[in-house]
């Protein structure tokens, strides 16, 4: 099973919140999760950017893949280090 760690998308129309979640590659975005690990929203300014480190941390050490928008939020919240 491959964990993933993305964005759900949550909020009224046109007024896109996301949740960051943990849950099975093959679920669909909205689908099921196994953990919710914060939120994200870009609407705000500046963007209103909550994540559970500790959960986070544990999550990534069991190898779980963030995608390619989670691993630049959580860059920025210095959950991951800089990139090179």
């Amino acid at each position: 099973m491959a964990v993933r760690i993305r964005l759900t998308r949550v909020g009224a129309k046109k007024q896109p919140t996301y949740r960051f979640v943990v849950s099975d590659s093959r679920n669909a975005r909205d689908g099921r999760s196994l953990d919710t690990l914060g939120h994200y929203n870009p609407r705000t300014d500046p963007i209103e950017l909550e994540i559970d480190a500790e959960k986070a941390n544990k999550w990534l050490s069991q190898g779980a893949q963030p995608s390619d928008t989670v691993e630049r939020l959580f860059r920025r919240a210095g959950i991951l280090p800089e990139a090179r």
